[in-house]
């Protein structure tokens, strides 16, 4: 079977596996991409992947046509978060139909921002404001996921506090029952 031995690296049966599956790893890709270049490269870009992630594929009931394209669904979905416009500075910009409590809010939400240490800042702008997920996150700042986790865990408690200071924090129903109590 030519899973198999590409699993032990075997070349021709890697190619084997291109020839019968790059149509649909194809169509696939370009039904979420909708763009025929970009369907292409990223087709490629699975196979090239191929190569070193067929190790673990085990066939636990699910085809290898299936596990095939959640890869590609993957590397799609790497390649389309890549290109979402990374945020400035400005957390909500100067926008003239924002009533002044939203104004205000967003005020406190940059005055917080700016009290956080650096690394703490960048991981909630990355996490919160451009979407990425931890793992993206540890790869654009060279760092681990662990420790990504513990940033952000660490940058929203502090984040937390200083619009708490600032009076700006969000309400819960924790918070709404200790200023009914005070």
């Amino acid at each position: 079977m030519a899973i198999a031995r590409a699993k032990e690296g075997d070349r021709e049966a890697l190619r084997l596996l291109y020839i019968r599956y790059s149509n649909n790893v194809y169509g696939y890709l370009r039904s979420i991409v909708r763009d025929e270049r970009e369907a292409e490269d990223l087709t490629q870009q699975v196979f090239m992947k191929l190569i070193t992630v067929i190790v673990k594929y085990e066939d636990h009931g699910v085809p290898f046509s299936g596990w095939l394209l959640r890869l590609a669904r993957n590397v799609a979905l790497d390649h389309l978060r890549r290109r979402r416009p990374t945020p400035t500075e400005d957390v909500l910009g100067a926008d003239s139909h924002v009533d002044d409590g939203a104004r205000e809010r967003a005020q406190d939400l940059r005055a917080a921002l700016a009290a956080l240490p650096e690394e703490q800042r960048s991981v909630m702008i990355m996490r919160h404001v451009v979407g990425l997920s931890p793992p993206e996150i540890a790869e654009r700042m060279g760092r681990s996921e662990s420790s990504i986790h513990g940033l952000h865990h660490r940058g929203r408690r502090a984040l937390q506090l200083e619009l708490t200071r600032l009076g700006s924090a969000p309400a819960t129903s924790s918070s709404a029952a200790l200023s009914a109590a005070c």
